[in-house]
């Protein structure tokens, strides 16, 4: 067979099963999916796209980072057994993804699940803000008093509950679950594609196939200024693909130990809604609802106003993200028969989500658009053996996702 004619073939094979999956709520399978496939695919610019050297460079004399990163996360959840021997599958790539013939996915003793967390625990209170708009709304903030709970309690009502994370498969919804990037060395550059034909094929699975239409989204550049009421103008400029907008941004003020006496939290969500599911890559649909109720800001908008209280109230330290949701692809094998009475039994479904996001820290008089190495979801940070510093370079190593010490 040509390669002409294998690429046609492929090409139709895919259209048939993205055909499937737009009618999968409509007419469940008879049976499956054995494996169930997931890849998110992020672009990371501002803090999290620099590295170590380059976050003392920046502390001590260096300038902001315009660099964008790349981040590909791979799920694979199976019903089935391996075959024989220990788990082994592997995604082969194209080769614009320079990642080599394949990367191993590989099946970890346990899994952190992801959690909502307070980057530093504060001695007096939480500020909950939420809304663009210069000035915060009656109503606002919401006190949330450290000192009447009890400890290591989490306070209610902080993180939404309206959107859920769905991580895909995991270790405890999959019989055998594989993920990467892993122990290889190796990660997504910031000149890969996903354009192209990809394959995972392992002894736990059905062989997986499917070609992307949708490469990683472009990076998203931001800029800050505060206005003469005291009101910050968060601007960007608007990508292509991009769904709906978030932003969300903490802060602080510190004592006279360097301890943060209170955090300010804040959400561009209109319906005060805080991580959960909206920490997570979400889908089109999602989004479009999410944006309806004015908790994601639409796709045509490029700027938010930080209420003044925000900064009036964190005046040592403040983080802010923006994060561009994006497409989705799906594929599914085999498509759903014509008639309904053929039993439609499933193999496998896949699914590749998209966001692209950005970050910026002001603190001590310095506003700073990079710092910092971005965490990949389900890994865990080496422990290290020390006692986490409090104060600035506490709250820092929050952000970064290490200990502080």
């Amino acid at each position: 067979m040509g390669v002409a004619r294998k690429a046609l073939l492929l090409s139709a094979v895919c259209a048939v099963a993205g055909a499937a999956v737009s009618v999968y709520a409509q007419q469940k399978p008879s049976s499956g999916p054995i494996a169930r496939y997931d890849m998110r695919a992020g672009t990371i610019s501002g803090m999290g796209s620099m590295g170590a050297g380059s976050m003392r460079g920046m502390m001590f004399g260096g300038g902001r980072s315009n660099n964008a990163q790349h981040e590909l996360l791979l799920r694979l959840g199976s019903s089935s057994a391996p075959a024989k021997g220990a788990p082994k599958a592997d995604h082969f790539m194209p080769p614009v993804a320079k990642l080599g013939k394949s990367v191993a996915l590989v099946t970890p003793r346990e899994e952190r699940e992801a959690t909502d967390e307070l980057p530093q625990k504060p001695k007096g209170r939480i500020l909950v803000y939420w809304g663009c708009g210069a000035t915060a709304p009656k109503g606002q903030p919401v006190v949330i008093d450290l000192s009447k709970l009890a400890a290591g309690q989490v306070p209610p009502g902080l993180w939404t509950s309206a959107i859920a994370r769905d991580l895909g498969p995991t270790i405890n919804n999959s019989r055998t679950f594989g993920r990467w990037p892993a122990e290889d060395g190796k990660y997504a550059k910031p000149d890969s594609s996903l354009i192209g034909a990809h394959r995972i094929a392992g002894n736990y699975s059905p062989e997986i196939s499917f070609t992307l239409t949708k490469d990683f989204m472009a990076a998203l550049n931001s800029s800050t200024r505060t206005q003469a009421g005291g009101a910050t103008v968060l601007s960007w400029t608007g990508i292509p693909d991009a769904t709906g907008y978030l932003a969300f941004l903490f802060g602080g003020r510190q004592g006279a130990d360097g301890e943060m006496t209170d955090m300010v939290m804040w959400s561009s969500s209109s319906t005060r809604q805080f991580g959960g599911g909206l920490a997570d890559w979400l889908s089109p649909s999602q989004v479009a609802g999410l944006v309806r109720d004015k908790t994601v800001m639409a796709p045509s908008t490029t700027s938010c106003l930080i209420p003044a209280e925000v900064k009036r109230d964190a005046p040592d330290f403040r983080f802010g993200t923006l994060t561009a949701f994006g497409p989705e692809e799906n594929f599914a094998y085999p498509p759903r028969p014509a008639s309904a009475s053929t039993p439609w039994n499933l193999e496998w479904t896949a699914r590749i989500r998209h966001r692209s996001m950005t970050s910026w820290m002001e603190a001590q008089g310095m506003s700073m658009g990079g710092m910092g190495n971005s965490s990949s979801e389900g890994q865990s940070a080496p422990q290290q053996k020390c006692k986490p510093k409090g104060g600035f370079g506490g709250l820092l190593g929050g952000v970064m996702g290490s200990s502080g010490c």
